[in-house]
Parts: C-alpha cells; structure tokens; sequence
C-alpha cells in the first residue's frame, strides 16, 4: 500500500511542476537567465560610462542635456569621425565632446567646394552635421590649414557654426589639435531621453585606419534581455505545469 501511495504523490508532483525533467530544465534557464542578466550589467558597468552633453556644440548628433554611454577606451583606439569624451586643460578643465575629423599625419582644411571641411584635400560629406543655412554656415566661417601632429587629434562639433572646438586654438601649441591621452572614452549612443546606436560615418571609411569598430553595447543588452526572459520564463513553469496539472486532473475526474 505504501509503495502505491509513493508512486501516485511521485505522478501527481510531475504532473503539477514540481518535478522531473520540466522543472530541472526550468531551473536550469532560470540559473542561465541570472548569469546572462547580471553579467550583461557588470560588463556594461565595466565597459561603458554614462555622461551628461552640458552643451548644444554636438547639435544636432547630440542635444544639451542628453545622457550618452561612453567606451572607456585608449585614446590610440579612436578614429576619424568617432565622438569622443576628453580633457584637456587648454581648453577646458571639464570633459567635453567633440568628433574626432583629423589625426596624425592629416591635413584639415577650410573651406572647400560647397564650404566643406577637406582632409588631405579631399572635401567630407558630412551627414553628421548641423546645416543651418548655406555650406559655409554650416562649416564655420573660420579658414585654417592645419597638419595634425602625430599621436593627436583635430576636432570639431557637429554645430559647426557655434562650437568652440580645435578653430578656436588655432593659435595654441599644436594648432587647436589634443593629444590621444586626452581622450577617455568614444560615445556609442544615447541613453536618455532618447536612445539609440551612434552609427559610425563611412565619409571616412574610405581613408587610412578606416572607421573604428562598434562596441559592444548591443551584445550587452541582447545577454540582459535574454536573460530576463530566461527567467520569467523559467520561473513561470512550474505555476503553468501546476495549472495545467490541475486542469487535467479535473478533467480526468469529470471523465470518471
């Protein structure tokens, strides 16, 4: 009699969730769900800063007030048409944004046809920038030659017309350019109060060292958001399986 009772309450747990392979599988993606999920935070914690644009220079790329993820990156990574965050006390003693348009070894120039901005002669179409009335508006009203000095950078913002970028230090060391140790980190998207990817300008991707690589913050969110499913899902099991158990077990009875 007493093997009997065993071998029934055995049946009735694996019909209601509490056993066998459904809730050692359920265990197991909630188990992987955890992992994907805090470990997608750690790294994007590790990986990325958040940082808050003080200024319109990055219009229309970037807005006054925007909070953006930043790679914490080398500054001997960044490329031609990266946003990056930098420092440097010529300029400022605060972080600021500017996009990287030259690097060691460039010619950057103003203007050329159209008002654009050149780099070794070859005039940017620039999709990035804040084009206000005609090109020239757009480029800036400054005129400059400039030959970035190697391991540094010429940068401007995106509002060309209003940003106080390397044009303004034309007459410092190193003709307005900043050392790649200045640079900590390169923008990958914005976070709030919109979000979304900064897509990497192929105007540049033509030129030596190419563009530089996305980060990683989409395989981030993809592992938190599985994650997160992982464990609903696998915590809904056994709840469901008890439901349907029971329904089943009603519907037996009625049978009868």
């Amino acid at each position: 009699m007493g093997g009997t009772q065993a071998r029934t309450q055995a049946i009735r747990a694996r019909r209601d969730g509490r056993g066998g392979l459904g809730n050692t599988l359920s265990g197991i993606a909630v188990a992987i769900g955890f992992v994907l999920f805090l470990g997608g935070f750690i790294w994007g914690a590790v990986v990325y800063q958040p940082y808050t644009v003080p200024t319109d220079s990055m219009v229309p790329t970037v807005r006054p007030g925007d909070r953006v993820l930043a790679q914490r990156i080398d500054g001997g990574q960044v490329r031609r048409g990266d946003v990056v965050v930098f420092t440097d006390t010529v300029w400022s003693n605060s972080p600021m944004v500017k996009r990287v348009v030259g690097v060691g070894g460039d010619t950057v120039s103003c203007c050329g046809q159209g008002g654009r901005v050149t780099v070794n002669g070859r005039p940017l179409d620039e999709p990035y920038v804040d084009r206000e009335g005609d090109g020239a508006a757009a480029a800036g009203t400054t005129t400059f030659e400039v030959k970035v000095p190697e391991g540094n950078l010429f940068l401007m913002g995106d509002r060309r017309g209003g940003s106080l970028d390397s044009r303004a230090h034309l007459q410092d060391a190193g003709q307005g350019t900043v050392p790649r140790s200045a640079v900590s980190a390169r923008v990958d998207a914005l976070a709030w109060p919109s979000a979304g990817m900064l897509e990497r300008p192929q105007v540049f991707a033509a030129l030596p060292g190419g563009v530089s690589a996305p980060g990683p913050l989409r395989l981030q969110v993809t592992a938190v958001l599985a994650g997160a499913a992982l464990v609903v899902l696998g915590g809904a099991y056994g709840p469901l399986a008890r439901l349907l158990g029971r329904g089943r077990g009603r519907a037996g009875s009625d049978g009868r």
